[in-house]
């Protein structure tokens, strides 16, 4: 079954993508994150991911960044956790949208990896959009590969980033509003 997997960054690829490949999905990736601040930061997330993604044979479609659309969707939610809700259903939406164009009927997300994520919201998102898009969200708890994943990124010399991606997150060095119990 093909599968289009939103990714939100090289190191948080690895394990979703061995996992889903395992279980024989046919992955195509999207990295859609115009929350990624600054521009620098992008491109050194882009690189690391390009890395991996010649490794794996993955083909990933990177459409233009315009950190626009995350300011235009966070609007005055700058707070937590508002922010980071918007940008998941920002990310997660632009996917479905991506993957129903692109003839899919499966989407996911590389967010599921991430122990500073809310998961349960996410998935509940991940069905939400699903549904009004009429495409299945596959979810799993990823989080059980986090650490290896990260210990292979930084064998594998894998830029791994400090914070989340966005401008606030940054000046906070964190990951995430919400973070899994």
């Amino acid at each position: 079954m093909n599968i289009l997997l939103h990714i939100c960054c090289g190191p948080c690829l690895i394990y979703p993508f061995s996992r889903l490949k395992d279980q024989g999905f046919k992955i195509s990736g999207f990295y859609y994150n115009p929350n990624i601040y600054p521009v620098s930061e992008y491109h050194r997330r882009v690189e690391a991911l390009k890395v991996l993604s010649k490794e794996f044979s993955l083909d990933i479609e990177y459409p233009e960044h315009k950190e626009s659309d995350f300011f235009q969707a966070i609007n005055t939610q700058e707070n937590l956790p508002q922010r980071c809700v918007i940008c998941w259903t920002l990310r997660l939406q632009k996917t479905a949208q991506k993957a129903k164009e692109s003839g899919f009927t499966v989407f996911s997300t590389t967010l599921l990896v991430s122990p500073y994520q809310d998961h349960q919201l996410l998935k509940q998102l991940g069905h939400q959009i699903g549904q009004k898009a009429g495409l299945d969200f596959y979810y799993e708890d990823f989080r059980p590969g986090f650490k290896q994943a990260q210990i292979e990124a930084k064998n594998k010399g894998i830029y791994r980033q400090k914070y989340c991606g966005c401008e606030y997150s940054m000046r906070l060095k964190t990951y995430g509003a919400l973070t899994a119990a």
